[in-house]
């Protein structure tokens, strides 16, 4: 997978998507520290233990680089950047049940915009999965030859290895 290119002196607004969904029930809004351990373990039951990884390190930042989607006092989404290299977007994943109602593109949006108020002119995305999606949202462009990337020579569990052989 690619690493997308994002210029954040571009972007869409946020503004009416996350209102939009708070209408809805649903805020997107930065973690703070005390939720450290719900999101992290929302993101391993969801996702993989990688990410997990990854949450921890941007709660590790101040203030921490994590946005949230809230539904009924739960996690139902998460962002990051600033996580796993300087900026960098990822990883971000929203709950399968509550895919394509604009959760994602307002978590995008939100770490992006943080981003820009940081003072970043770029943003680049990590091994992006859903390519056009990125594009579509926020004018993405992929990086030739980014792949692997930053993840190159990473270590893998030893089930993983053991399976491959």
């Amino acid at each position: 997978m690619p690493d997308l290119l994002v210029k954040l002196y571009e972007l869409p607004p946020a503004h009416d998507l996350i209102a939009a969904l708070a209408a809805h029930g649903i805020s997107i809004r930065r973690a703070i520290a005390p939720e450290k351990h719900l999101v992290t373990a929302w993101v391993g039951a969801h996702f993989d233990q990688g990410w997990v990884s990854e949450t921890e390190a941007g709660f590790s930042n101040h203030p921490p680089t994590v946005f949230i989607a809230v539904q009924d006092e739960q996690c139902v989404g998460f962002a990051c950047h600033d996580a796993t290299m300087k900026n960098f977007f990822g990883p971000t994943g929203v709950d399968e049940r509550l895919r394509g109602r604009g959760i994602g593109r307002a978590l995008l949006l939100a770490c992006l915009h943080n981003m820009r108020a940081q003072g970043y002119g770029y943003a680049i995305i990590g091994a992006a999965g859903p390519v056009d999606f990125y594009v579509q949202a926020v004018g993405a462009q992929v990086i030739e030859g980014s792949s692997p990337g930053i993840y190159q020579g990473m270590l893998h569990e030893i089930n993983t290895l053991l399976d491959q052989q």
